[in-house]
């Protein structure tokens, strides 16, 4: 800033010396050159001057060109090659430059007055071989200053060609007393005319700020097309030089835009019969060489009315003739029309209409679009599938505002006859749909259709019907595939219930594994794999067992970032239903899932089994003491189901001697295996992962004479070391005789002697009693009791030796059904939570 008001001062110290000597001294130099007009339309050339000067004294030129009363000048450069650098090959800026040879512009002078060179506008400083870009004169005069101190000029160093013009085409209205330039234009004394920046084509002047009110008729609107638009680009929101359109006669006005910049194609029609447009330029060193605007302008009747717009929630987009603009209200609804609704259209118009749905953190909307009413001509000989005069063009995606034209997804026109044939429903991809409605030359009966914004859930599946957020997955449509929270892996919407149906046919089950999950819960609390409504208040997951009679099991609920271990359908249900539930608070990125659909195994599974008639025993993993394994190779999962049955009025004690799932309760839950344990009756089954420390006691005690053990391991498991349940019938009650008590539940007698650890917490080894026992029968009663046992087992031998040569061999019995109580349950009525 401090170099270019060095050449401020420079430049005006240089001209009031030339100036004092021309006019207060009256000496001239031999090189100074005056051009002046005669009043005709007159032009000319002019060029550097011939000097020698030998001993390198500075020497200076000064041109003139003086216009004529309503006149103006403008000078152009057709050769310039000064001898200096400029900084970029340009004018004057920050550095300082073209010490020994440059040109000096003034072209803002009012007169050729000593005081007024002085006072002018520095035009710019210019060296190198970039010749400055043409120059109108602001009033009458324009100066150029020619300075050297080289040995020799030659006259090919610049030569230009100036021409006096007309300055009639500036005045594009009425003047406003004491401004420069600003007018009012009125469209009783002219309806179409040109409106130029105050020095177009030549650089506009700095320090200016030009009013154009347009004042029309009643009915009248304004059209204002920009031809040229160069102004000087400070960034997107325009802080230097700009042009600002305001949609009414004065800057209180609602603001159609403002521009800067290098504008193409830039139309604007007023709302009414109103209009201002302000230029500004600040009052700056001339280090651009922008040449302004030329636009042109026109006041007319024959625009589109916009009452058509305004009959429903649609909004006129200011600056355009006939755009408009709908926001959703969720979920709303309403109409758009043609241009002159209910009448026919007009010919050669073209409108769009912005159709947008929600889209933020807790919305997302689609637009379903439904013809009503549609007659838009295709015109004489049209190609087969084409529009040859009018038509209406659709982009699903909403692009048509930021790609291409003719990437439209539906191009539609036609007329049915005798019968109305409308277009079929259209339904956006996204919360964006664009319309561009062409009239063409033909008149047709236009248009009607009614807008629907819907929400998006972009969840893949068979929808419902209705819109609502419900999806169902059939086996026989599709045996595997994915589904997930709504708008997922973005945030799932506030106030919303979602539901996954998986229907498998009779001889399948179906499996699903989650490789997502996060529902938001800011007060989970959820322990030791136990969910459900006291754990999970805010978002949330839950499943359930769906049977052939319209019955559900319940599995569970789900939040936070314990994600649900493997769920499958159990071997004769329907399949599985799952349920995601959001309230009206903060919302996170929900959960993936996938599924599949594969025959039904036992009720057993791939291992597992029925135990009954025993006092206790034990149940493990597969390969136990072995890490277990992942499925075979193409299959969902690996599933082994326990059932133990106590006798009637007893209660199973389980403890887990040892356990090691890979996953973690609380901080991941159970993705790739779980262990699911129905030990309460009626309720959801425990489901655990991870692993237990050594001091742990992981110890249940069932609500009835039945548990149900399910273990089930994901596609995507890596296995880890398993685990093993200690499993004991107890007797629980007030009186009972207990000599061996265990959280409130009677061991057997003879618990203590299997080497098991039926209590957590307590040792496994065998007591001494258990051998003194065995001891106080004496050695003979041990032989006795030996023998007789031998003998007893050899008669039965015998027995069964003669009775199988007698019966002929019967096939083996089918596996035992599992516990009466957990089929009672799996056939329990309708869950209504």
């Amino acid at each position: 800033m401090a170099a270019a008001h060095w050449l401020n001062s420079l430049g005006y110290l240089s001209l009031s010396v030339l100036c004092l000597l021309a006019t207060t001294l009256q000496v001239t130099s031999e090189c100074d050159r005056t051009f002046v007009s005669r009043g005709g339309a007159s032009n000319g050339t002019f060029h550097a001057p011939e000097l020698l000067n030998p001993n390198n004294h500075s020497r200076q030129c000064l041109y003139t060109f003086l216009a004529a009363p309503g006149q103006r000048v403008l000078v152009e450069f057709r050769t310039f090659d000064l001898r200096g650098k400029p900084p970029d090959g340009a004018a004057v800026g920050e550095l300082p430059a073209c010490m020994h040879e440059y040109m000096d512009i003034y072209s803002e002078m009012a007169s050729l007055e000593a005081g007024e060179l002085v006072n002018s506008a520095f035009g710019g400083r210019f060296c190198g071989p970039i010749p400055p870009r043409r120059r109108v004169s602001l009033h009458r005069a324009v100066a150029l200053a020619f300075f050297t101190d080289h040995t020799y000029t030659p006259p090919t160093l610049f030569a230009g060609t100036y021409r006096f013009i007309n300055a009639s085409e500036f005045e594009v209205g009425t003047p406003v007393p004491n401004t420069m330039c600003s007018f009012i234009i009125e469209s009783s004394k002219r309806k179409t005319g040109l409106l130029l920046s105050p020095t177009y084509p030549g650089i506009y002047p700095k320090d200016v700020t030009c009013n154009y009110q347009f004042v029309g008729q009643a009915g009248q609107r304004i059209r204002l097309e920009f031809r040229d638009f160069d102004l000087f680009f400070g960034g997107p929101h325009c802080p230097f030089d700009w042009v600002r359109v305001y949609d009414g006669p004065d800057n209180s006005s609602a603001v159609i835009g403002t521009y800067c910049g290098q504008q193409r194609n830039l139309v604007l029609y007023s709302s009414d019969e109103r209009l201002l447009v302000t230029f500004f330029t600040l009052p700056r060193s001339a280090n651009t060489q922008n040449r302004g605007f030329k636009g042109i302008f026109e006041f007319s009747e024959s625009f589109v009315k916009l009452d058509f717009i305004s009959k429903h929630d649609a909004e006129h987009i200011r600056g355009s003739e006939c755009d408009q603009k709908i926001l959703s209200k969720k979920e709303s609804t309403g109409f758009v029309y043609h241009p002159n609704y209910p009448f026919p259209y007009i010919q050669k118009v073209v409108c769009r209409y912005f159709i947008y749905g929600m889209q933020d953190s807790q919305n997302l909307e689609r637009v379903r679009l439904e013809f009503q009413n549609f007659s838009i001509p295709k015109g004489e000989n049209p190609k087969p599938d084409s529009c040859q005069d009018g038509y209406l063009k659709v982009y699903l995606r909403g692009q048509e505002a930021t790609d291409s034209y003719d990437k439209h997804d539906a191009e539609l026109c036609g007329e049915g006859s005798p019968d109305p044939i409308y277009p079929p429903p259209l339904l956006s991809d996204g919360p964006r749909l664009v319309m561009v409605f062409s009239s063409g030359e033909l008149q047709g009966r236009g248009f009607k259709a009614k807008y629907t914004f819907e929400t998006e859930y972009r969840v893949p599946g068979t929808a419902a019907p209705g819109g609502e957020c419900a999806f169902t997955y059939r086996s026989e449509a599709k045996k595997r595939g994915e589904f997930n929270s709504p708008r997922y892996p973005s945030n799932y919407p506030s106030r919303t219930n979602c539901t996954y149906t998986l229907v498998a046919t009779p001889n399948e089950q179906v499996t699903v594994v989650f490789d997502h999950f996060k529902v938001r819960a800011d007060s989970w609390n959820a322990t030791a794999g136990l969910y459900g409504g006291a754990t999970c208040s805010e978002d949330w997951v839950e499943a359930w067992w769906t049977g052939r009679e319209g019955s559900r099991v319940p599995l569970g609920r789900w939040c936070g970032p314990a994600t649900p271990g493997p769920l499958q359908s159990p071997r004769g249900a329907l399949g599985l239903l799952i349920a995601l539930h959001t309230d009206y608070d903060s919302v996170a990125s929900g959960f993936k899932a996938r599924y599949v659909f594969e025959p039904a195994k036992s009720i057993f599974g791939d291992c597992g089994g029925n135990v009954s008639g025993s006092s206790w025993g034990a149940v493990s993993s597969p390969r136990y003491p072995l890490p277990y394994e992942a499925p075979a190779r193409g299959a969902a999962s690996r599933v082994c189901n326990w059932f133990i049955t106590a006798r009637p009025g007893r209660r199973l004690l389980i403890n887990f001697d040892h356990f090691a799932v890979e996953g973690h309760l609380t901080e991941r839950g159970c993705p790739a295996a779980v262990l699911r344990l129905w030990y309460e009756s009626p309720g959801p089954p425990l489901e655990l992962c991870g692993e237990k420390a050594p001091a742990d006691r992981w110890q249940y005690l069932s609500s009835s004479n039945s548990i149900r053990l399910s273990f089930i391991i994901a596609d995507k498991s890596v296995g880890a070391g398993g685990w093993r349940a200690v499993w004991t019938e107890v007797t629980v009650g007030a009186g009972e005789d207990c000599p061996a008590a265990c959280g409130g539940a009677c061991l057997p007698p003879r618990a203590a002697c299997s080497g098991l650890q039926h209590c957590a917490g307590q040792s496994a080894a065998r007591p001494a009693h258990c051998e003194s026992a065995g001891a106080a029968t004496g050695g003979g009663s041990a032989v006795w009791w030996a023998a007789g046992c031998v003998g007893g087992g050899a008669l039965v031998l015998a027995a069964c030796w003669r009775r199988r040569r007698r019966t002929p061999r019967r096939p083996p019995p089918p596996p035992r059904p599992p516990p009466r109580a957990v089929a009672a349950r799996l056939a329990a009525p309708p869950d209504t939570v």
